[in-house]
């Protein structure tokens, strides 16, 4: 015979208003107590136990959608103001950031003149309401918009050690992303946050959902050529979205500038989308744009003690696809594919209008 606990019992005694040992428990006639009705409308109001708890969401409501400035120092200045509204930064850390963008001519979000962004950022949130967009906040990466990197193949979440930006510097959903920034000042910008620049296998692993240590992702002693040669032809290929390369899914059909046929400031307009526009194109860890929109800049460290993790910083690796996929193919685009060393001439200082970057954080610091 089915017992029901104690504690059921004495719940639908309180409903009903009867003794369960009485015979009106089990069917017989009984006048009703005038506090059972709102004892049970009582009930039904309260949630129930079994009931899926409400998510925490990070916030959606990007300040001042409409507002373009006409220069790129105006363009710096409220860039940072909506950080700080969004509750990114404090005045402490904006006035770092504009400080290290103040250094460079042509850091910020690309000319004002030759840019024109193929997205607003208000369409953006349009699109990303109508999709039911919810980026769960992940307290243990102390700072919005951030998620933790592990293997769930033989890791919780719990037990991750570092973090990555869902999105593209400055780090908001619909925000434009930053461009013409050079390795050097990338990591400057993310130590002013309290964080760092993502190594490439962190980048990577962000994008193809599952973090793999670092003595499995680089072949440290050797030469770059020989490390990227190596880790090419044992990756897995794999796509942020998904098992199958579609750049529809992401933001790569954005064309250059009709003057831009090299890269040049007057010419070249960084014509990006606003980082989270295209809500399919996002990694199992919920991280944005790591197809399309800006290539990123990060780290590739060719010795261990390189690691950001332990407080190095290695040559300069340029990730992503960039926003012209659709009309050609740049390059090869899935997530653990590692570039030739582009722009060695340039070493730390090279900077373009498509280029941009996202930052990593370890996670207690």
């Amino acid at each position: 015979m089915l017992r029901r606990p104690a504690l059921a019992v004495g719940l639908l005694a309180l409903a009903t208003g009867c003794d369960p040992g009485s015979s009106s428990a089990h069917g017989a006639p009984s006048a009703e107590p005038k506090a059972s009705a709102a004892v049970r409308e009582a009930a039904s109001a309260a949630p129930s136990a079994s009931a899926t708890p409400p998510r925490d969401c990070e916030r959606e409501d990007l300040p001042d959608l409409d507002v373009e400035p006409k220069t790129i120092a105006e363009q710096r200045i409220e860039m940072v103001r909506r950080m700080k509204l969004m509750g990114t930064i404090d005045d402490e850390k904006g006035d770092a950031i504009l400080a290290i963008l103040s250094k460079f001519k042509m850091a910020g979000q690309g000319n004002p003149e030759p840019t024109t962004h193929p997205v607003s950022r208000a369409q953006c949130l349009e699109r990303r309401r109508d999709a039911g967009v919810c980026d769960d906040k992940k307290p243990a990466c102390g700072a919005p918009y951030m998620v933790p990197l592990y293997d769930p193949a033989t890791e919780s979440e719990a037990q991750a050690k570092v973090c990555i930006d869902r999105y593209e510097f400055p780090g908001l959903p619909c925000e434009y992303p930053a461009t013409w920034i050079t390795t050097n000042a990338a990591e400057d910008l993310c130590k002013a946050e309290g964080k760092r620049l993502c190594d490439a296998h962190e980048w990577e692993g962000a994008c193809a959902g599952a973090l793999h240590p670092p003595q499995d992702e680089y072949a440290f002693g050797q030469p770059r050529e020989m490390m990227r040669n190596l880790h090419n032809g044992h990756r897995d290929v794999v796509w942020a979205y998904g098992p199958k390369k579609d750049h529809a899914r992401c933001g790569t059909a954005s064309p250059k500038s009709k003057e831009c046929s090299h890269p040049g400031w007057k010419e070249c307009g960084s014509n990006t989308y606003p980082a989270g526009s295209f809500v399919d194109c996002k990694s199992p860890f919920g991280v944005y744009d790591q197809h399309g929109n800006a290539a990123e800049q990060m780290a590739l460290p060719l010795k261990k003690e390189q690691l950001g993790s332990l407080g190095g910083f290695g040559e300069p690796e340029m990730k992503g696809s960039w926003f012209i996929f659709q009309l050609y193919e740049a390059h090869v685009d899935d997530c653990r594919w590692r570039a030739p060393s582009w722009h060695e001439e340039d070493g730390k200082n090279h900077a373009n209008y498509h280029l941009g970057f996202r930052c990593c954080k370890d996670i207690g610091r």
